[in-house]
């Protein structure tokens, strides 16, 4: 890296992307949150459009769907909007900030507790039911914390019992009855969810094809871009994905992804409002800490949610934790995220430009 990408807090980092978008002649539209920042500063979800807003082919790229993962995607969109050479008649639209209340946070979820990439889906419908979290719902959020040895028993003892990827699928693929759980899917679209269609809707209407890119960190091995299919159809959407991004692309529907299935992410909302494009996509996903203690820091930082009066040197460790399992402020890993969330943007304009 030129120039540093990765900022220390949300403000920072939108100042960063608002500057590069503007270097580069980006058009910038703010969808600015009613509720103010972590540090009173202002909220959105911003877009920066970098080519021609009339494009028939784009690259859309997303940071922050989990908002302390915006750390790593701001970055990598700022880097791209400073790096990225574009063909003639193709455009970039980069969404900074899906849950900006979550960035500024230094949390996962968004201002209601809400895991944004298991908000998408109709809710006009029951909502599904995840029985296997009821089960662990009150061993993942123990009164005090840490746990004790008896309440850690217990929940290995499941673990043990379902095997490790029943358990991965019943606390991460997405709960709708525990509104102070983990991983809670809401009960009603939030305003991220309505304003993200908003962007599709303006930004990605006229597009013929749309590739996207939605920039995670937290799981897989340290500093490891996977490239997670993130389309509906594993048939030709699969193979044009492989032909851009290389054979290794995973699969959550084949298990050969470190995620599991989820219940109602984010991808789903391209189809519904962007019908008329060719759509292809994945998921970045950059590999920090093993999974289980992904978990628990996630399991800490919602249980220091419930628990504001906890002493400070406790609040303290537990997001320093979160920031490990989600921002590793290792230099190596972040010249290391950089350069894989670089290729896969050039892959996907090369895919967009030789593809009928």
């Amino acid at each position: 890296m030129s120039t540093p990408l990765f900022s220390p807090s949300y403000r920072e980092a939108r100042a960063r992307f608002v500057l590069a978008a503007q270097a580069c002649n980006a058009q910038l539209h703010i969808n600015a949150m009613s509720l103010p920042g972590a540090n009173g500063e202002q909220l959105a979800m911003d877009v920066a459009v970098h080519g021609p807003a009339d494009a028939a082919q784009v690259l859309m790229t997303t940071s922050a769907v989990h908002g302390i993962e915006g750390f790593c995607g701001s970055a990598i969109q700022t880097g791209l909007l400073q790096n990225l050479t574009l063909p003639p008649g193709v455009a970039v639209v980069h969404v900074h900030a899906v849950n900006p209340h979550g960035f500024s946070h230094a949390r996962r979820v968004n201002e209601d507790n809400v895991d944004l990439n298991r908000n998408f889906i109709d809710f006009s419908q029951p909502l599904p039911v995840n029985s296997d979290y009821a089960q662990v719902n009150e061993l993942l959020l123990p009164t005090h914390w840490p746990p004790s040895p008896e309440a850690s028993a217990a929940l290995q003892a499941q673990a043990d019992a379902w095997g490790e990827r029943r358990m991965q699928r019943a606390i991460t693929s997405g709960q709708y009855q525990f509104d102070l759980g983990v991983w809670f899917g809401g009960l009603a679209p939030t305003w991220s969810h309505r304003t993200f269609r908003q962007v599709l809707q303006k930004h990605l209407r006229q597009a013929h094809q749309i590739a996207w890119i939605d920039l995670h960190t937290g799981l897989g091995p340290h500093g490891h871009g996977e490239r997670i299919f993130a389309c509906t159809d594993n048939g030709q959407s699969l193979q044009r994905a492989r032909q851009w991004w290389g054979p290794d692309i995973t699969s959550v529907d084949t298990g050969t992804s470190q995620s599991v299935p989820l219940s109602g992410p984010i991808q789903m909302a391209i189809y519904e409002e962007c019908p008329q494009a060719q759509y292809t996509g994945i998921c970045l996903e950059f590999g920090t800490l093993p999974l289980a203690q992904m978990i628990q820091a996630m399991r800490a930082d919602h249980w220091l949610a419930l628990h504001p009066e906890a002493p400070s040197e406790q609040q303290h460790a537990i997001r320093a934790d979160m920031l490990q399992a989600f921002n590793p402020p290792s230099p190596a890993w972040q010249e290391q995220v950089w350069q894989q969330g670089l290729l896969a943007a050039q892959q996907a304009i090369q895919g967009l430009v030789t593809t009928d």
